[in-house]
């Protein structure tokens, strides 16, 4: 079997991309490969610091180069994609040009409008590209690369979370509606609409994420003139299988995402979803889920007097057939089988 390794501005953290390296981790160890894992920062197996998205020195060339030659086979985690620190992306380019390689993809830059002036994604060298939905698949073979689509993938029996428990920390009395927003606090995660939802259904809004981004004084604007109860944060101990345990309701109102884990997640917690129509999510509904536009206040609230609802179950086995973790391994083995890696 080979080794590989995993590469990326930051690895070991609680980042989307760090989560789903991880999985792929997991994933290529089960198929008998060794894994090691290379970033500028977290935890990892080797650290090189100017890989970081604020490096404040240059890459180490000789030491980039000593630690991938260790590896039969490199995959790049988004560190080409958005081009957050040019001389990473272009010491990765300069290291893996002779060499095969697997790059993935989970944002490209036009697809913000804050990057989309930036250069996206480069093929110079005998390389695999892989995005994690059909929309940047496409976008990247207009502009002259071929790329495959590996979705992220999913426990789909997760751990049962303990909902008293959780709803006792989040001082949540009775009955009342939880609906959860498990998402970061930035403008493009939409925290205004998941909060008027909330204020619609008498629930109370429980946002998972911090402020980045500086979007940290509108948010506290935005809270403090809230119609309705509002709690932060994940309580010491607790888990995200907790945290979807405590609630009655997600909320998803991102206007884009680059795939958008908690729609998966809130499936396979058996959670009623209500989401803003995000173009990746046209991908994901295309297989038959039913989730909730954040205006059908009725259909929600026939929801949340239901929690045992057969759409639930349904949407529970769409997500078993098309993004389990099982599935994943099988995925990696072809697309590995593509670069010559058996």
């Amino acid at each position: 079997m080979a080794r590989l390794a995993i590469v990326s501005f930051r690895l070991g953290l609680t980042d989307g991309v760090s989560i789903e390296a991880e999985k792929w981790t997991d994933a290529l160890e089960s198929l008998g490969h060794e894994v090691f894992t290379v970033a500028g920062e977290g935890n990892v197996d080797y650290t090189i610091p100017g890989l970081a998205i604020d490096a404040a020195e240059d890459v180490d060339m000789d030491e980039l180069r000593r630690v991938l030659d260790l590896a039969d086979l490199v995959i790049v985690e988004n560190l080409a994609s958005l081009p957050l620190n040019l001389d990473a992306r272009d010491a990765i380019y300069e290291v893996l040009r002779d060499r095969v390689a697997i790059f993935r993809h989970h944002d490209l830059p036009w697809q913000r409008p804050h990057l989309e002036h930036l250069e996206g994604p480069s093929h110079l060298g005998p390389w695999a590209h892989v995005t994690i939905n059909d929309r940047s698949r496409l976008e990247l073979a207009q502009r002259g690369i071929a790329a495959t689509t590996i979705p992220n993938h999913f426990d789909c029996s997760p751990p049962v979370g303990r909902r008293e428990l959780m709803r006792q920390s989040i001082r949540v009395k009775g009955s009342a509606a939880v609906v959860l927003q498990p998402t970061r606090a930035i403008p493009r995660k939409n925290v205004t609409a998941g909060l008027r939802l909330a204020e619609r259904l008498g629930g109370i809004f429980w946002l998972l994420g911090r402020a980045e981004d500086g979007f940290g004084p509108d948010l506290e604007r935005l809270l403090n003139l809230s119609m309705t109860g509002v709690r932060r944060g994940l309580s010491v101990g607790a888990t995200m299988d907790d945290a979807y345990a405590g609630c009655d309701l997600v909320v998803m109102p991102s206007t884009w995402e680059g795939f958008g884990n908690p729609v998966i997640e809130a499936v396979t917690h058996r959670k009623p979803l209500a989401r803003y129509p995000y173009p990746v999510m046209e991908e994901i509904e295309s297989h038959g889920f039913h989730f909730f536009d954040l205006d059908d206040i009725d259909g929600i609230q026939a929801a949340l007097n239901d929690p045992f609802a057969e759409f639930l179950d349904k949407n529970w086995a769409i997500a078993k057939a098309n993004y389990d973790l099982t599935l994943l391994p099988a995925r990696l083995a072809t697309l590995l089988a593509s670069v010559g890696i058996l």
